[in-house]
């Protein structure tokens, strides 16, 4: 009894020291997210982006000083929480009110990119690593699948390099799609049917997809923001079949240790998934979650923008662009060839 009257102060005293330790950068991450989402709403850029470059601005922060610390918390801890509190967003009935066939093709659209992207990445003389980063990101739902594989790869001089440029790509390609993709809709002269299942199937960025869906009208913003979260919905296996081939493939990384088999923030987002799937979570209790997703995924991305050395961005090369560029036409074309054949 006296001995953990006497461990639950020293306890205490280790997690006040650890959150004195990386308040400063945790506050510094959270300032950056505040500011690009502040400019994102008044200048209608997406927030994602700006928190990155924002980031990147002041990554001197991240070399030296008190907020070292909770910058890699935040890139670290914070992304993988964020990531995690998606999977509220996701539930059984919204997936069968599309329709088993558009399901199908949206899961195929997934698989086929992703096997695509690793396919043609060795055309471009890339390694698997960052050519499965990348089409997973385009096929699944574009910097938030990043951040949520990147948690999984195997850990090199370059993973946060391929992580910037990953989540810079399918924003800047998210949002020139948001603008083209509605002309493209209206040019094919697909149905409001149609035009959600296409632009939900093909645009990388959630918040973009329903910029592009609602332009059309209000039956293609609900159709693409249901098809979007299918998509996201796939993220969960996406991830847990890759940390298995990942775990009994890959060359260990330089610390030893193999990947857990199923990392926890895979876990919570299965849980979440279930709960509201089964109408456990009350709504309130289900829209504030997924708002705290989008903010921890956003200072995650700030902390990440920080942790950036933008010279080695810059040196990735065309072959890097082409690859990512080629992705999304991809996923593009198979969605609307399946969307010809099946409606």
């Amino acid at each position: 009894m006296t001995a953990s009257l006497a461990t639950s102060p020293n306890i205490l005293n280790r997690v006040k020291a650890k959150a004195h330790a990386l308040f400063p950068g945790v506050m510094v991450s959270v300032m950056v997210a505040v500011a690009a989402k502040f400019l994102s709403e008044h200048y209608a850029t997406p927030a994602m982006l700006l928190a990155l470059l924002l980031g990147i601005a002041v990554s001197f922060l991240s070399e030296d000083g008190k907020a070292v610390a909770g910058i890699g918390f935040s890139a670290r801890t914070l992304l993988r929480l964020g990531v995690a509190l998606l999977g509220v967003r996701i539930s059984m009935d919204l997936m069968a009110s599309l329709g088993l066939e558009l399901i199908l093709l949206v899961v195929a659209g997934v698989i086929a990119t992703i096997g695509f992207g690793i396919a043609f990445g060795r055309v471009f003389g890339h390694k698997w690593r960052f050519s499965f980063l990348t089409a997973g990101s385009v096929a699944i739902c574009g910097a938030s699948a990043a951040m949520a594989i990147i948690a999984i790869l195997p850990k090199d001089e370059r993973s946060e390099e391929r992580l910037i440029f990953t989540v810079l790509g399918v924003t800047v390609l998210s949002t020139i799609a948001m603008i083209a993709y509605p002309v493209l809709v209206n040019w094919l002269e697909l149905t409001e049917l149609q035009g959600g299942v296409f632009l939900g199937g093909t645009i990388h960025d959630v918040a973009q997809v329903v910029g592009a869906g609602f332009s059309i009208s209000e039956y293609t913003g609900d159709t693409a923001t249901l098809v979007k979260l299918i998509r996201v919905a796939t993220l969960a296996p996406v991830v847990l079949v890759a940390s298995l081939l990942i775990r009994h493939f890959a060359e260990l990384p330089e610390d030893g240790k193999r990947p857990p088999v199923l990392p926890m923030f895979v876990v919570g987002f299965l849980a979440l998934a279930a709960l509201n799937s089964f109408h456990l979570i009350p709504a309130f209790v289900a829209d504030f979650l997924s708002q705290a997703s989008r903010w921890l995924l956003l200072i995650a991305i700030a902390a990440v923008g920080m942790k950036t050395n933008l010279k080695q961005i810059l040196s990735v090369g065309g072959a890097a662009i082409a690859l990512i560029v080629l992705e999304t036409v991809f996923i593009a074309a198979f969605i609307l060839a399946g969307i010809k054949l099946l409606t």
